[in-house]
């Protein structure tokens, strides 16, 4: 892991097209902008995590998932 230090209104930039900026600082909270091009997808990493699971409860429920073992 990469930890940098930045202060408010400070950027840093991710490959050639994603900018992630420090807007405020109160407490310990952080507000972070992120400009990324519309096809990169951003979520919050709690969010990300419940989509990852809900796609692997529909690939278990649809009996989907087990077929492709059974191929491998």
């Amino acid at each position: 892991m990469l930890a940098l230090t930045r202060k408010k209104g400070e950027s840093l930039m991710i490959n050639n097209n994603i900018e992630v900026t420090i807007l405020d600082i109160k407490g310990d909270q952080v507000k972070v902008g992120i400009a990324a091009p519309r096809e990169v997808p951003v979520y919050r990493k709690e969010v990300y995590l419940q989509i990852q699971k809900a796609n692997k409860d529909a690939l278990d429920s649809s009996g989907v998932y087990e077929s492709l073992q059974d191929l491998i």
